[in-house]
């Protein structure tokens, strides 16, 4: 379980493919600090567990094992070496829950159809499926790269939502461009009101 306020930035630095699934490798320094194999890290909000680490020149070498699953379904399928991700560790009991619950399962791919600065903020417009626009409410959290965020406004088949200076400073939004794909993961107690309430769509293929 993760709160999606962004820890750091890391850097990714080897993607390795195989037949059995990909070997995803990023250099970290503040979400490495009493990581252990084993532990879970949200990688632009897709949780992924720590499977080899290694301490570098003041930073960590964090390796993760990604299944075909996780890769089709997440942005990460199109990162390149040197690219910034938003980086989060699971969320403690004790710890202030600063953002909203975020599971660290991505739901779908949204892309970015308007991306511009309004002042000393930031419009951002993402399109997704319209299974996606269910779960989302004016007011309401969505994790967009593992970020939680307020949704400004619902459309048909896109949402928006306002940047604030620190979350485009501090985050990889500051690296996306209109078309690029982001990470969309939908407040996790609307899927539950919608189960509870007997209205969940099976989801096509």
């Amino acid at each position: 379980m993760f709160t999606g306020i962004i820890e750091e930035t890391g850097t990714i630095e080897a993607i390795e493919r195989n037949a059995h699934g990909t070997r995803l490798t990023v250099r970290a320094t503040e979400c490495a600090r009493g990581l252990k194999l084993g532990d879970s890290v949200a990688v632009n909000g897709c949780c992924l567990t720590v499977a080899h680490l290694r301490r570098v020149r003041g930073a960590s070498r964090v390796e993760f094992d990604l299944l075909e699953e996780t890769w089709r379904r997440t942005n990460l399928q199109f990162s390149k070496i040197g690219a910034v991700v938003n980086l989060e560790r699971a969320l403690r009991a004790s710890d202030r829950l600063g953002g909203h619950f975020v599971t660290g399962h991505v739901d779908d791919l949204g892309t970015i159809v308007k991306w511009e600065q309004a002042g000393a903020d930031w419009l951002l417009e993402i399109k997704v499926p319209k299974k996606l626009i269910r779960h989302m409410v004016f007011k309401g959290s969505v994790a967009v790269d593992g970020i939680s965020l307020t949704v400004a406004a619902v459309m048909k088949s896109a949402f928006r939502i306002w940047i604030i200076p620190h979350t485009y400073t501090h985050t990889a939004l500051h690296e996306r461009s209109v078309g690029d794909a982001v990470n969309i993961e939908t407040d996790i107690l609307g899927k539950y009101v919608e189960r509870l309430c007997g209205r969940q769509v099976p989801e096509t293929k």
